[in-house]
């Protein structure tokens, strides 16, 4: 891949998105070529978002949610996880490596791990091939 991988990150608002908010007062370095979209919890992620990131240019997907047991909607994180396999399933009978789509575990207070987490999602996508849609813009919300 010549240019910068695109990455999306859906991330929980009580974990993982504060987790990033910590990254970022920290100052921990991670690469700034991530999108994060806040979900109130992973449980809520549906496939077709994930389809959607990656038909708007996305090269990776990330899911970033609570800790398992510590889900402030009890099991939702288990519902996510549900998801994400269903969808790396469907991500290879699209003819896409379903490694492009990973999900992980960071609580509020794991702000390395969060900076971590990422920076090793982007160099594993740095080694693979371009995805069919890598001329496409990844969109901006209206």
């Amino acid at each position: 891949m010549t240019r910068e991988p695109r990455v999306v990150a859906f991330c929980c608002n009580w974990c993982s998105y504060a987790g990033a908010d910590l990254a970022g007062v920290s100052r921990f370095q991670y690469p700034a070529n991530i999108r994060i979209i806040r979900l109130m919890c992973t449980g809520r992620l549906e496939p077709i978002f994930v389809l959607r990131a990656f038909e708007w240019g996305a090269d990776g997907v990330m899911v970033l949610g609570c800790h398992p047991g510590d889900c402030h909607y009890v099991s939702g994180n288990e519902k996510a996880e549900k998801q994400v396999e269903k969808t790396q399933r469907l991500l290879e009978m699209l003819g896409l490596d379903p490694a492009r789509l990973r999900l992980q575990w960071v609580s509020a207070s794991e702000g390395q791990r969060f900076a971590d987490t990422v920076r090793v999602f982007v160099e594993q996508l740095q080694g693979m091939e371009t995805t069919p849609f890598q001329y496409a813009p990844l969109k901006e919300a209206a």
